[in-house]
């Protein structure tokens, strides 16, 4: 019997990679099966953190001597240490403890004017995002330019005044597009602090439901969204994803109200 790849075209193929990219797919499987029941399991090991030594030759450390890596305070760490946003993008692209570099193709800082008034923070990357190496660059992220050109704000602004500045909670891609565990929000936290610090905007919106778990320890967004609030020491307006938009265009009117208190307090704050 012919299989079906044989019988499949070009158009179709290419569909079904496509397809199965989107949902997270980054190897290819083997034409051998494996069985899993009949290998060795091995007892998992603990990764340990444990400083180098000066002096030669080196002996090994006794167990009590040796600390499991705390992966938020090795953050911590390495995003207090940065001293501009060049070295902050450095080190968290840098930092290995997150699985979901792995899987990810790019890694994704932030776009804009670093010295815009207001901070855009979103979720993560999707798939257009995860090509690319820009946040919001997909059809949210074109409804996100749409949205904020109509109160005369764009991340090609020319000057502080009229630019904005997007990154995410997460700068890499989580496979499937599934929502972010909190643990992954726990270990980007300490650098997504000291982003907000170093591009020192006047206010921060909070797209989606991650940015206000990572921000204010809560989620909700439609009972959240519309609601000043403060985060990182400034002033915070959580609002509706543009992805949540898209599939429920009806709440678009509500987005444009959030829009219009955002305009508000920068002409408030000038």
């Amino acid at each position: 019997m012919q299989s079906h790849a044989a019988e499949m075209d070009f158009h179709a193929a290419r569909a079904l990679l496509e397809w199965q990219m989107e949902l997270g797919v980054d190897e290819a499987i083997g034409e051998a099966p494996v069985n899993r029941y009949a290998l060795a399991v091995e007892a998992p090991k603990v990764v340990r953190d444990v400083p180098p030594s000066s002096a030669a030759p080196t002996t090994e450390l006794p167990a009590t001597a040796a600390e499991e890596v705390d992966t938020v305070a090795a953050a911590r760490r390495a995003a207090d240490a940065s001293t501009d946003l060049a070295a902050l993008a450095a080190a968290q692209a840098a930092y290995n403890h997150c699985d979901l570099k792995k899987g990810a193709r790019n890694f994704v800082f932030a776009d804009g004017n670093p010295a815009a008034r207001v901070m855009v923070i979103g979720e993560a990357p999707g798939r257009d995002e995860d090509l690319e190496g820009r946040p919001f660059v997909g059809r949210a992220g074109q409804l996100l330019d749409r949205m904020f050109a109509a109160i005369g704000l764009s991340r090609t602004g020319p000057d502080a005044e009229a630019s904005l500045y997007i990154t995410n909670v997460l700068p890499w891609r989580p496979p499937g597009n599934r929502d972010p565990e909190p643990q992954e929000i726990g270990m980007m936290l300490p650098f997504l602090t000291r982003h907000v610090e170093l591009a020192d905007p006047d206010l921060i919106v909070l797209m989606g439901n991650t940015p206000c778990v990572a921000a204010l320890g809560t989620r909700g967004i439609l009972r959240l969204r519309g609601k000043w609030t403060e985060a990182f020491g400034r002033p915070t307006l959580p609002m509706t994803h543009p992805a949540y938009l898209l599939r429920n265009p009806a709440a678009k009117r509500e987005a444009w109200a959030d829009l219009l208190e955002v305009k508000a307090r920068l002409r408030d704050k000038a």
